[in-house]
């Protein structure tokens, strides 16, 4: 077995113990939970946990979001999504590039993330092994103000902050 069945969303690995009993199948250091454990293990994290939407990858704070949610307003269109990527060039090797664009050029193995108020952001998935994880804020101090890229596969990165090196 590879579930104790108990719930579509319950994931807990059981193998059959002695006497055919079935038990979770144990980590390295841990020990064998009798089914019935398991069963109750099972039940409480349904109950307890309503089912997710799929967290994005990319993370927006409050303000980057409002802020692109102003320049896509301003851009005239409510239905565009922003691209973001990265690209060859800039001071550390690989810079950031973002834009919005039509749904139409959405291809099929791009990644689409929605974020509240539904806002959407698109990423080839080349980019995408290089921006995982990333979160992406704004900032509009006078110096050193716009989008931060806090980048946690970048090891190296320039002094404006809009490119970096992995």
């Amino acid at each position: 077995m590879t579930c104790c069945s108990l719930t579509a969303r319950c994931m807990l690995p059981v193998t059959a113990g002695r006497g055919g009993a079935t038990r979770l199948r144990p980590t390295p250091a841990a020990r064998p939970v009798p089914a019935r454990l398991a069963a109750r293990i099972c039940r409480a994290s349904a109950a307890a946990a309503p089912a997710k939407a799929k967290q994005p990858v990319i993370t927006l704070t409050d303000d980057a979001l409002t802020h692109l949610v102003k320049l896509r307003e301003e851009s005239g269109s409510d239905a565009l999504l922003l691209r973001i990527g990265v690209k060859s060039g800039g001071c550390s090797g690989m810079s950031y590039h973002m834009d919005f664009e039509d749904e139409s050029n959405v291809k099929e193995e791009d990644e689409v993330m929605q974020y509240d108020g539904g806002f959407r952001l698109v990423c080839d998935p080349k980019s995408l092994l290089y921006l995982f994880g990333m979160r992406l804020d704004w900032s509009s101090a006078l110096i050193g103000g716009g989008f931060q890229f806090q980048n946690p596969n970048a090891v190296d990165s320039c002094g404006c902050g809009k490119s970096f090196g992995v």
